[in-house]
C-alpha cells in the first residue's frame, strides 16, 4: 500500500518501528476474536461450557450491542482468579506444554480481555467460597470485590465496541444481528445436547424468549436426537438415519437426513469435530459427495454430523475464531464421511422422506357438504322414485382374489389396485396406500443396475490417438497430478508433459468425445472449491442416467397387474429407489389416519 501515514512517519521521513500499548494490543486482539455480538457469545458460552456447566441462559439487548450477559451453574472461579481471567494469555485449559492436545472449547486465553477492551466487562463468580466481582472497561481493570451469588458465573458485557465506535458502524442491524446470536446458540446446543440452554431478548426491559432447550437424557444417540427435535424439528429426526461408523482412529455420529428431504440451501448442515462446531470447506465437500448421486446439484442434504477424532491428529489452531480444523489425515476424515452416509442411504432401502406425504395431503382440498342425507334417506328416496330399486346403482369394482391380495399387502409397497393416467400405480398397503411414479420409479431401477453392471467390469478407458495436452500453471498443473491417482480409477488417465503442461492419455470410453482442456479446468475448480473432485464420476453417471431415462417404462404405457407388482417388489429391493436420479421422490405413502381426516371423519 501507499497510502500516507503520517502517524507512523518520523523525521527522517521513514516509518518508524513503535512498541504498542497493551490497550491498542487488546483491542487489535478483539478485532481478530470479537467480529460481532454473535463472537462475543459464542466466546462467552464456550467458556460456561468448558466450566462443566449444566444450564447456561443469555440475555442480550438491542441484538447484543447494548448488552450481553451469560449466566451459568459451573464451577466458578475464586475472587484471585479474576484478575488473571482478564490477562492475556492466562487460561485454565491448557498448561501450555502441547497446543495439539486441546480438549476444551478455549484455550489461548484473550476472549475475555479482549472483550474487556471493547467493551464494559463485568464479572461475578463463585468457587466454593464467596463470591467476588471485578470490571474491566477500555482494558482497565477495577479491584475485586464481594459480590452476591449462589453459584457458578455471570458474565455481563455491556456497550460492546464503546472504545472501538467506527466498529459499530460496521455492524447490521439489531435484527440481523439477533439471528446471528440465536444461530451461534443453536450450533452450542446441538453439540452439547446434555446442556440446557436459554436465549432471551432482554430489549426494553422486557424478557422475551428467543431459544429454550431442557437438557436431554439417555444416551448419546437418545440425547441428540431428543436436541435436534426441538432445535430443527421432528420432520427432520423423522427422516434422517442414524450414523455411528468408525475406521482408522476416526469415527462419525450424528443424523443425516434422506434425500428426499433435501434442502433448497445448506442451512441445514451442521459439522462438528469433537464437539466443536466447524466451518471447514473439506467436511462439506465430503458430505456434498456422500449424496451427489442421489440429489440434483440445486439440492442441499440435511445433516448433523459429529467427528471424533484423537486431538493429536486435529489442529484446532488455525483459525482465529476457530471456525476451522486441520486433519493430519485429511483423505481418511473425508472417506470415512463419504463412506458411512453411502452406507446409511444404501441401507434406508427404497424409503422416501415422509413430508412427501405432508405435503400431498395439504395438496387436497376437500369439499365439504354439511347437510349431508343419510344411507336410509337415500334408500327410502330411490324406493320412492323408482319402486323395486332400493339402492343406487354402484360403479363395478375391481375385486382381487383373496391370496393374492394377503401375499402383496405384507409387502411395504402394498398390492398394485390401479393405473391412473397411465403414470401413476395406486397400491393398497397394511396401513394406507401408495402412489408410484411409474416412470420416475422404474428409471431408478433401471439406472442402479446399469452402475452395478458397471462396477462388476469397471469403466473402460479409452487411450487417445493423439494426447491432448493442455496448459496450466505451475500450482494448477501439482493439483491435478495430486489427484491423479483418483481420476484415473473413474478412466481419465493424467501424465506430466514438461514444465506446467498436463497430457491427457486416456478418457472414459462411456462419454465419448471429451473436451479435455474444459474438463480439467472444471475438475480444478471443483477442487479448489471442495478440496476434492466427483466430476469425472458425476458425468458417468449422468450419461447412464440419461440411458436409465430411455431405458425405462415410459409416462403413457399401461401396465398389467402383474407388471405393476413387479415393479413395486423391485423397488423394495433396490436401494435409494425411494427418490429418483435427481433427488425427487418415486412413490407418495398416505396413511388411513390422514386419509381419514381428510374426509373428516377423524
Amino acid at each position: 500500500m501507499t497510502l500516507h501515514t503520517p502517524k507512523i512517519t518520523g523525521a527522517s521521513g521513514r516509518p518508524v518501528i513503535r512498541q504498542l500499548d497493551e490497550a491498542a494490543i487488546n483491542r487489535i486482539a478483539a478485532g481478530e476474536v470479537v467480529e460481532r455480538p454473535a463472537s462475543a457469545v459464542k466466546e462467552l458460552v464456550e467458556n460456561a461450557l468448558d466450566a462443566g456447566a449444566a444450564r447456561i441462559t443469555v440475555d442480550i439487548a438491542d441484538g447484543g450491542k447494548t448488552l450481553i450477559r451469560v449466566t451459568d451453574d459451573g464451577c466458578g472461579m475464586t475472587a484471585e482468579d479474576l484478575p488473571l481471567a482478564l490477562s492475556r494469555h492466562a487460561t485454565s485449559k491448557i498448561d501450555g506444554s502441547d497446543l495439539l492436545d486441546i480438549r476444551s472449547f478455549g484455550f489461548r486465553g484473550e476472549a475475555l480481555p479482549s472483550l474487556g477492551a471493547v467493551g464494559r466487562l463485568t464479572i461475578i463468580s463463585r468457587a466454593g467460597g464467596g463470591a467476588a466481582q471485578i470490571a474491566c472497561e477500555g482494558s482497565r481493570m477495577s479491584p475485586v470485590k464481594p459480590a452476591a451469588l449462589t453459584r457458578g458465573t455471570v458474565v455481563e458485557l455491556r456497550d460492546l465496541f464503546f472504545a472501538t465506535p467506527a466498529r459499530l458502524k460496521f455492524l447490521r442491524s439489531d435484527r440481523a444481528e439477533l439471528q446471528a446470536v440465536t444461530e451461534v446458540i443453536r450450533r452450542l446446543a446441538m453439540a452439547e445436547p446434555q446442556t440446557g440452554f436459554t436465549l432471551r431478548d432482554v430489549s426494553g426491559g422486557e424478557a422475551r424468549s428467543l431459544f429454550r432447550a431442557d437438557p436431554a437424557s439417555g444416551d448419546l444417540f437418545d440425547a441428540l436426537h431428543s436436541r435436534l427435535t426441538s432445535v430443527l424439528g421432528r420432520d427432520f429426526t423423522d427422516n434422517a438415519l442414524k450414523i455411528d461408523a468408525e475406521r482408522d482412529g476416526l469415527r462419525l455420529q450424528g443424523y443425516a437426513a434422506l434425500p428426499t428431504y433435501s434442502r433448497g440451501s445448506s442451512a441445514q448442515q451442521y459439522l462438528f469435530v469433537n464437539g466443536r462446531p466447524v466451518l471447514d470447506r473439506m467436511l462439506y465437500g465430503a458430505l456434498r459427495a456422500a449424496y451427489f448421486d442421489v440429489l440434483s446439484r440445486d439440492r442441499h442434504p440435511a445433516a448433523v454430523l459429529n467427528l471424533i477424532a484423537d486431538p493429536q491428529r486435529v489442529d484446532v489452531n488455525v483459525h482465529p475464531a476457530k471456525a476451522e480444523v486441520r486433519f493430519r489425515e485429511p483423505d481418511a476424515a473425508r472417506s470415512l464421511i463419504i463412506t458411512a452416509l453411502k452406507s446409511a442411504l444404501t441401507g434406508a432401502g427404497h424409503r422416501a422422506s415422509s413430508t412427501v406425504g405432508a405435503a400431498a395431503l395439504q395438496a387436497f382440498r376437500p369439499v365439504y357438504q354439511m347437510d349431508r342425507p343419510s344411507q336410509q334417506s337415500l334408500s327410502r328416496a330411490f324406493a320412492f322414485q323408482s319402486p323395486g330399486f332400493a339402492e343406487a346403482p354402484q360403479a363395478p369394482i375391481f375385486a382381487p382374489s383373496e391370496e393374492k391380495t394377503q401375499s402383496h399387502d405384507e409387502h411395504p409397497l402394498g398390492a398394485a389396485r390401479a393405473q391412473l393416467h397411465e403414470n401413476w400405480i395406486v397400491a393398497q398397503t397394511a396401513t394406507g396406500i401408495v402412489i408410484v411414479d411409474q416412470h420416475a420409479a422404474h428409471e431408478r431401477l433401471v439406472y442402479e443396475r446399469l452402475k452395478r453392471q458397471l462396477a462388476e467390469t469397471g469403466i473402460r478407458a479409452q487411450a487417445l490417438l493423439i494426447p491432448e495436452i493442455v496448459d496450466l500453471s505451475p500450482t494448477d498443473a501439482a493439483r491435478l497430478l495430486d489427484a491423479a491417482p483418483a481420476l484415473a480409477e473413474v478412466g481419465l488417465t493424467l501424465e506430466p508433459f514438461g514444465g506446467s503442461a498436463i497430457a491427457i492419455r486416456e478418457t472414459p470410453a462411456v462419454l465419448g468425445e471429451v473436451n479435455g482442456e474444459a474438463l480439467l479446468r472444471d475438475i480444478l475448480d471443483e477442487l479448489a472449491d471442495q478440496g476434492d473432485s466427483q466430476l469425472v464420476r458425476a458425468k458417468i453417471d449422468a450419461i447412464l442416467s440419461r440411458m436409465a431415462c430411455h431405458g425405462s417404462v415410459r409416462s403413457g404405457r399401461q401396465l398389467r397387474p402383474e407388471e405393476m407388482n413387479a415393479l413395486l417388489r423391485e423397488m423394495e429391493a433396490t436401494p435409494l429407489s425411494g427418490q429418483c436420479n435427481h433427488g425427487r421422490p418415486t412413490y407418495v405413502e398416505l396413511s388411513l389416519h390422514d386419509i381419514e381426516r381428510l374426509f373428516g371423519r377423524r
